[in-house]
Formats: C-alpha cells, sequence, structure tokens
C-alpha cells in the first residue's frame, strides 16, 4: 500500500507518459487485461485511458488493479494512472520516496 507521498510522486512521473492501453466500449474483456499486464512486464508506471461515463471509469480502475495486481494512484479524467512494482529487483526501475 502506497502513501500519499509516494503517490503524488508517482502522478508527476506518469505526467509526461502516453496511455499504454485504451479500455473502450468492449470494456474490460480478458484481452485487455492481457495486453495491461503485458505493459506492466515492460514498465512498473503506466497510463491507462478509460472511455467510458464516471462511475464506470472508478469501477473498471478498481477491477484494473484487483485483476493486475497493481494499484491506481491516481484518476483525472479518462486517465488512470497505475503502479506495480517489478518483482525482479533488477527491474526495479522506479524509486519511490521514503521507500527501501
Amino acid at each position: 500500500m502506497l502513501d500519499g507521498t509516494a503517490r503524488k510522486y508517482l502522478r508527476g512521473r506518469a505526467h509526461a507518459l502516453r496511455p499504454a492501453v485504451h479500455v473502450g466500449k468492449e470494456g474490460l474483456t480478458e484481452a485487455v487485461v492481457n495486453a495491461i499486464r503485458t505493459s506492466f512486464e515492460a514498465h512498473e508506471l503506466i497510463k491507462i485511458k478509460l472511455q467510458t461515463e464516471r462511475d464506470e471509469r472508478r469501477a473498471w480502475a478498481r477491477a484494473i488493479a484487483e485483476k493486475t495486481g497493481s494499484e491506481c494512484v491516481g484518476e483525472i479524467g479518462h486517465m488512470a494512472v497505475f503502479f506495480r512494482r517489478h518483482p525482479d529487483p533488477d527491474k526495479q526501475t522506479i524509486d519511490l520516496p521514503g521507500h527501501s
């Protein structure tokens, strides 16, 4: 579980990122979830564009976090930012403030 400082730091790092995955009218299909998992193999921090209504976006963000073992660190508009620490310490690229 990330604290507020780490979340703020990650949102700042994600600002320049382009969306890695777009979730459209078909919703969270297994193919979309697999694409998100693939993105997490290459990156610890990803941005996802969620093309739906506000209430459904929040539900999708919770479902993505649950299905991928990640944490949603921020949502603004149709964008959501997710972080998942890479299990291999040699491939961890983000140093979180206050975490070792």
